[in-house]
């Protein structure tokens, strides 16, 4: 199956699992959930990954609280 044909089940599967009052908004947000969890996937599985400490010294500085 290609990629558009891919897509689209995908769409079809969210769209079954939403209210029937579901506004575009709730389905934008979940196709974009979606999505955003297969990047992370893919990315894992291509050992894209970093270790605890790591996530623990990045999210510090993000919050203006650790390391430079």
């Amino acid at each position: 199956m290609d990629s558009m044909g891919r897509a689209k089940k995908e769409v079809q599967k969210i769209l079954e699992t939403l209210p029937e009052d579901a506004s575009f908004e709730d389905i934008q947000y979940h196709s974009y959930v979606r999505q955003a969890i297969e990047r992370g996937v893919a990315a894992a599985d291509g050992g894209d990954l970093i270790d605890q400490d790591e996530a623990e010294r990045r999210l510090a500085r993000w919050l203006g609280a650790g390391e430079p």
